[in-house]
């Protein structure tokens, strides 16, 4: 006899649906075809200890297992429970005459229970996308997949859970979610907050014009200065996620197993802070089974790259390419998948190997073209890339000692939300354009247009102070960002030599 079930193959953030047919005949042996890899070609013996420990046993027949299309490379042990329940059903050891019209994903433990499975939120959209009826995962994802509505999402423990509902022994209630309840309510307040920084109000204000208008930034301080204290606070003043973003967001880490038990939708912008042993695989994502990596786990937050030089070179470069397209592609010989990876890069390092270099008190006592030698670890391109250089000073006692209570995250976040409101105006036309660190170059001399005053500064401050011609670029952008926090139309002196700060390790001379 000859049955259909159905489940659903990961690639990249999307699924594919599979059909798993299965025929039991005259003879004796196991076949499996279709293009398994070894994960699927193990759940014979997983699924014989599971059938024969709930009470039923495998066919002591030929039994051939075909997982259509064929040319899919079919991956991993989600199937198991898909495999299981055609097995079952083509035998006639339990009838189920509805079960083509349920996508059936788990993988099996030999006792019959489930173990959670990745991509689940995917697989739901792409079964509601097909008109599937239902969708039946393990229980600890049962809450990712109930995201998605109109479709019956049933968690479940144990295979004997799914053949009791196909045998119409038992009933199962779906598994609901009000998708937006669970998306406003889920954005509590974070445990950080920039009202617990003392002093640093020009990095706080720094920040504020980063997270305004989505620019790049290195902060460049001796150690203990605060640079990962601030950083870990650039999500809190970031704008709220809309329902897209966090759906978005969600799928990524639902593909990459990141979400948790119980976990249904990511409410708040991912913080990424990669130690700086990773590999650039591990950044980028790939793998001989390809997944997310950390840039694209960061998409719509913030990745955090602390001590930038200790990152080997090849890590670093391998991002260029994302940072400017905002997106990755992992190329296979057969295939090829795309990540988004649109997030906001946020790096911190010392200005020398010992850390006291043009500190005020502590003296630098590294060796003449040291400190040279460790800011080339950070290639031009790179540098390129990042809008904001932001000197990071120590905090004097007076300031730790003071007991006023500094500017709240929620104050900071309502005047970056005002920005970015008159950026996503400014681009309605363009499509993926929503703030001013994604304007091209055509865009910004449209866009970033200086009165002969502001254009005689600019002049003044390359020549001055030996800016390189990537720093003018990036002076009109952030001028631009900081001429929308003040609600000015118009790119004024003041906010062109706000931007012109920023720029410090284009100037010459800056490291001896």
């Amino acid at each position: 006899m000859l049955v259909k079930t159905y489940g659903c193959a990961v690639y990249g953030i999307n699924a594919t649906p599979i059909t798993v047919e299965v025929n039991v005949d005259q003879g004796t042996k196991f076949f499996h075809v279709g293009l398994p890899d070894n994960a699927v070609k193990e759940s014979h013996q997983r699924i014989e200890a599971a059938l024969k420990n709930t009470g039923f046993k495998m066919p002591g027949k030929k039994v051939v297992v075909n997982m259509a299309p064929a040319d899919i490379r079919k991956e991993g042990s989600a199937y198991d429970l898909t495999i299981a329940m055609g097995i079952l059903s083509a035998s006639q050891q339990i009838v189920a005459e509805n079960i083509e019209q349920y996508i059936i994903m788990g993988e099996l433990s030999l006792d019959g229970s489930l173990q959670p499975i990745k991509g689940a939120l995917p697989i739901a959209i792409e079964a509601r996308k097909h008109g599937f009826k239902g969708f039946f995962l393990p229980q600890q994802n049962a809450r990712e997949a109930a995201i998605v509505d109109s479709l019956d999402v049933y968690g479940i423990s144990n295979i004997k859970e799914v053949i009791d509902f196909f045998t119409g022994e038992a009933t199962l209630q779906p598994v609901v979610i009000n998708t937006r309840d669970e998306f406003y309510s889920a954005q509590i307040k974070s445990e950080f907050d920039f009202c617990d920084v003392k002093g640093q109000e020009n990095i706080k204000r720094s920040l504020e014009i980063a997270a305004a208008g989505g620019h790049n930034v290195i902060l460049i301080g001796p150690p203990g200065a605060g640079k990962t204290m601030l950083a870990k606070r650039l999500p809190t003043i970031l704008p709220p996620l809309t329902l897209h973003e966090a759906l978005e967001t969600t799928k990524i880490h639902s593909v990459a197993g990141k979400m948790g038990k119980q976990a249904s939708l990511i409410s708040i912008r991912p913080f990424r802070s990669p130690h700086h042993t990773i590999s650039d695989v591990a950044l980028v994502g790939g793998g001989g089974i390809p997944q997310p990596g950390e840039i694209s786990l960061a998409h719509n937050g913030v990745l955090f790259l602390d001590e930038l030089p200790e990152f080997k070179r090849t890590v670093l470069e391998v991002m260029r390419q994302p940072l400017e397209e905002r997106r990755v592609t992992i190329s296979r010989a057969k295939f090829s998948v795309e990540y988004p990876a649109s997030f906001m890069l946020v790096a911190s390092m010392n200005p020398c190997p010992c850390g006291f270099f043009n500190h005020p008190e502590k003296e630098c006592v590294c060796a003449p073209g040291i400190v040279q030698r460790y800011l080339s670890k950070i290639s031009g391109p790179l540098l390129d890339r990042i809008d904001l250089h932001v000197e990071v000073t120590p905090v004097s006692f007076s300031e730790l000692s003071k007991k006023r209570v500094s500017e709240k995250s929620e104050d900071i976040r309502k005047r970056v939300v005002e920005a970015r409101v008159i950026q996503e105006e400014r681009y309605k036309e363009h499509d993926g354009v929503y703030c001013n660190a994604q304007m091209s170059s055509k865009m910004l001399h449209d866009i970033c247009r200086i009165s002969d005053e502001g254009n005689q500064l600019l002049k003044t401050a390359m020549e001055k102070l030996g800016l390189s011609a990537r720093a003018y670029d990036r002076i009109l952008k952030v001028s631009r960002t900081i001429a929308d926090l003040a609600a000015s139309p118009d790119i004024k002196t003041e906010h062109l030599a706000e931007a012109i700060h920023f720029r410090s390790l284009d100037r010459e001379g800056w490291a001896g």
